[in-house]
């Protein structure tokens, strides 16, 4: 099984930014443990600031890997861009986010990639990235 994962802006700085909300950790040692766990899958990273290489990354492995998480960070509540890119490729897509986003400012509560989605996941830390690739299993 292939899946990739999908961090977009700001979540370079997991274990640095807003520990509070985010954790103390950041991802590339979490992402170490997942591959640790999931040997039986095929596990990739892949993490940018920038709007247009998430959709490019959407678009290189939305035909051929069995799934993708996607943490589109600010971009959740702005891009039409990436909502169309995730409702042009045939895998499916599960929306994580590392904090409740109902639970924030009101303008993070409206997704607008979540329509795209096969399900979210909100709340749960980095433990949302494990729940959503159980969701694969």
């Amino acid at each position: 099984m292939k899946i990739g994962i999908i961090n977009g802006p700001n979540l370079n700085l997991l274990g640095i930014r807003e520990k509070s909300i985010y954790g103390e950790h950041g991802f590339d040692q979490f992402f170490e443990s997942l591959k640790s766990k999931y040997t039986h899958c095929e596990l990739h990273y892949f993490q940018s600031n920038i709007e247009g290489e998430i959709i490019d990354k959407i678009h290189e492995w939305g035909f051929s890997f069995d799934g993708m998480l996607l943490n589109a960070g600010g971009y959740t509540h702005t891009s039409v861009a990436i909502s169309d890119a995730i409702a042009g490729v045939t895998t499916p897509v599960v929306e994580v986010h590392i904090s409740n986003i109902y639970a924030r400012e009101e303008f993070r509560h409206k997704s607008i990639i979540t329509k795209e989605c096969a399900g979210m996941i909100s709340g749960f830390g980095l433990k949302g990235y494990d729940l959503a690739l159980q969701s694969f299993m």
